[in-house]
């Protein structure tokens, strides 16, 4: 009787602690889908590939600027792993020691964009990840080695902002940037009475 109760304690346990840390598989899971959901876009010569974002403050102001109109940029090679170019503003730093990888967008210095093809360990901001499918396909769209490149940064759907007319004024409506109207705004940026809000 003793074996069998103990017995029983121990499934018990066992199922215990396997649903607690079922629980923080999913908690982490939530956390790096939390992390990484907003987009934009880059566009070099007649191709453009999405860039996963992390939150960030950097990637909040990027965004907010964004809203208003694309940035185009010049970016050149350098190391033979990034094409690296000054984004024509600064943005908050959280710069931490980083070893990057092929697709990484990342903030040198607060005011230059690197774009990477290779790898390289240096102490950065994290913005986020071009989506690509191969290595090849990535560096053919970064131009890789060829020298200077135009890129420019653009939110999704940015157009839909145009949506937002003179007689929205004193409106109580939040306008998000896919044109879809909102009284009670998410975590994003909006247009509420012709002006930029980042909520």
């Amino acid at each position: 009787m003793k074996i069998t109760v103990i017995s029983r304690l121990l499934v018990a346990a066992i199922a215990l602690l396997t649903m607690s840390c079922g629980g923080d598989e999913a908690q982490a899971q939530t956390i790096k889908e939390e992390n990484m959901t907003e987009r934009l876009y880059i566009t070099i010569g007649s191709k453009t590939l999405p860039v996963t974002l992390v939150k960030n403050n950097a990637t909040e102001a990027l965004m907010a600027a964004l809203a208003t109109s694309p940035i185009t940029y010049q970016a050149d090679d350098y190391g033979g792993f990034e094409k690296v170019g000054p984004l024509g503003m600064s943005l908050p730093t959280s710069n931490q020691q980083l070893t990057t990888q092929a697709g990484d967008v990342i903030l040198y210095s607060g005011n230059q964009i690197v774009l990477f093809y290779g790898s390289n360990s240096w102490s950065y901001t994290r913005l986020g990840r071009i989506e690509y499918s191969t290595l090849e396909q990535l560096k053919s769209f970064l131009k890789a080695g060829q020298g200077r490149v135009s890129v420019t940064l653009s939110a999704e759907n940015t157009t839909g902002i145009t949506t937002a007319k003179a007689n929205d004024n004193d409106s109580d409506e939040y306008i998000a940037l896919n044109g879809v109207r909102t009284q009670s705004p998410m975590r994003g940026i909006y247009i509420k009475n012709g002006k930029k809000i980042v909520k």
